[in-house]
């Protein structure tokens, strides 16, 4: 008999998460028709429709990765915690990124009735050391590089802190001589961009077209491309571990380290988070002034030597108490 039990247990141990899985199925399939054919490729479109610009090119590529092709076929019911953990495994940070995302957007839509991994169990995720372009590194590309037009765009980079994606597409219609302004919407988050122009960057525009593209082959490019002629550039210089992104941490640090305020700095990187701001801009090496200079600086206040009238407790000064005696006064009268 306890032979039997045994046996039995074991069937029922096998069996039992199948059937767990088959009832857990059938009642959402009465609230949700798609959750028995609903596949991680499927989520993964309906995060890329939400998407716009640079995001939605890079949500594009992730469908691309390697590391997601043997996930995405899935039904994401029938998916194991395991086979998640595999997908990052096997991919690289970006990998564990776009996989964490598309694991909440599928809890949050409810096509996941709970999360597959506990957000303590996910792999940490750790960016590789990034740093700004330093001045004289700036000053040396440029003076490698033969290309007029490359050579300008790093100087548009440098001064104005945008991403590579606006500045490369910048036409003349965005630059008002008038008021000395460059004016821009960010391809990522459709917020226009206003900033004025320096003596530089004056100089710089004013070698560009006056009509058209600033920057007519390079707005033919995509992101890598141009990253590509930018690495080529570092290697024959033996200068490593920058990308044109790079220019956006330089120009944060800059800000910073000028005193700059920090909330126009925000604007004009286009950051939304303040936290995010200040990352790049965490190794910028401050001077701070003397204090002894601010004090000496402080100017004292002085008590004005002809003081206004004192309000009495009813809020009417001597003089408004009289004329409004006399008023009183002459109503009795009457």
């Amino acid at each position: 008999d306890a032979a039997d039990q045994i046996v039995l247990a074991k069937n029922q141990a096998l069996r039992q998460p199948a059937l767990n899985l088959q009832i857990a199925r059938a009642y959402l399939a009465g609230s949700d028709s798609g959750v028995a054919t609903r596949t991680w490729a499927m989520a993964l479109d309906a995060i890329i429709q939400t998407k716009q610009g640079s995001t939605r090119e890079r949500w594009e590529r992730a469908a691309k990765d390697k590391a997601l092709a043997p996930l995405l076929p899935k039904i994401i019911m029938e998916t194991r915690a395991e086979e998640v953990l595999a997908a990052v495994t096997r991919g690289k940070v970006s990998t564990n990124i776009q996989l964490r995302k598309l694991h909440n957007f599928c809890v949050a839509m409810t096509w996941l009735p709970w999360p597959l991994v506990p957000k303590p169990q996910w792999p940490a995720i750790r960016f590789k050391e990034r740093r700004a372009v330093t001045a004289e590194e700036h000053q040396r590309i440029l003076e490698r590089e033969r290309e007029p037009e490359r050579r300008a765009f790093y100087e548009c980079c440098w001064h104005l802190g945008g991403s590579q994606s606006d500045l490369a597409v910048l036409k003349a219609e965005d630059v008002d001589w008038e008021r000395q302004v460059v004016s821009f919407f960010r391809a990522k988050t459709g917020v226009a961009q206003i900033v004025r122009m320096g003596p530089g960057l004056a100089e710089i525009l004013g070698s560009l077209p006056r009509t058209g593209p600033l920057f007519p082959h390079l707005a033919t490019l995509n992101e890598k491309q141009r990253a590509s002629y930018f690495q080529c550039i570092c290697r024959r210089l033996k200068i490593t571990g920058i990308s044109l992104h790079s220019y956006r941490y330089a120009w944060a640090e800059r800000a910073k380290t000028a005193g700059y305020p920090e909330r126009f700095a925000q604007e004009a990187l286009g950051h939304n988070s303040k936290a995010v701001h200040r990352a790049y801009a965490r190794h910028a090496a401050v001077l701070l002034p003397s204090l002894e200079d601010y004090e000496s600086k402080v100017v004292p206040f002085r008590a004005i030597s002809d003081p206004l009238p004192k309000p009495t407790l009813n809020g009417l000064s001597r003089n408004g108490e009289q004329l409004l005696e006399r008023k009183v006064e002459a109503a009795r009268r009457e």
